[in-house]
């Protein structure tokens, strides 16, 4: 862990309540006296927002995946020199909704083979990982179902369907086992107080 600030990421498929799970964690932090920042991606900052109306919305086929890497790498971009950075660098945490890892998997292996471009952008263009990433597991028929469910109009990637969510669950599980001293899995299919006693559990035990 950085001694300026802890730098948290929550992933998972779509519906998987990972969203919830890191307004929770904040909440959680905030009454132990931290400072925490909880943000979201894509987007978290002005120009970052914009982007993310670009990529969420619309029909399946607006962008390629190799247009969307570039997109959701702009953003990130921009996310992490305004507002991630600048907040660990004054000691304060920063909880974000979706990192790195949710490029590595959507577009990466999810939507197409592109996996290693997606690295050689992010070793360029990024080169930061979070200190601890808590991937928020649930089986792809319930989450989809759960994603679905909030209507709205981000939802051009839940519109792809189950097979898709398929992909994107085992690839977020073997990014875990590839980094497990970073990614701690947690089941997400229960009460969402059990999901967050889990993550709060592990928190505690880490060293101030």
């Amino acid at each position: 862990m950085t001694a300026q600030g802890r730098f948290i990421s929550f992933e998972g498929i779509d519906g998987s309540g990972k969203s919830t799970q890191a307004r929770l964690t904040a909440e959680h932090l905030r009454q132990l006296g931290q400072d925490v920042i909880l943000t979201r991606e894509p987007g978290g900052s002005d120009g970052a927002e914009e982007i993310r109306r670009l990529v969420l919305e619309g029909a399946g086929d607006r962008w390629s995946p190799e247009t969307e890497l570039l997109l959701f790498t702009a953003a990130r971009r921009d996310h992490l020199e305004r507002v991630i950075l600048p907040a660990i660098a004054a000691g304060r945490s920063v909880i974000s909704d979706r990192f790195a890892d949710s490029t590595r998997i959507y577009q990466g292996v999810g939507r197409a083979d592109l996996r290693e471009k997606v690295d050689a952008l992010h070793d360029l263009m990024i080169g930061r990982e979070p200190d601890l990433t808590f991937l928020i597991d649930m089986e792809p028929e319930r989450g989809l179902e759960r994603a679905l469910s909030r209507g709205g109009a981000e939802d051009r990637f839940e519109n792809f369907g189950v097979a898709l969510q398929s992909r994107l669950r085992q690839g977020f599980l073997d990014l875990a086992v590839q980094h497990p001293s970073r990614i701690v899995v947690i089941d997400g299919d229960r009460a969402i107080d059990r999901v967050q006693a889990d993550i709060t559990a592990h928190l505690d035990r880490l060293p101030a």
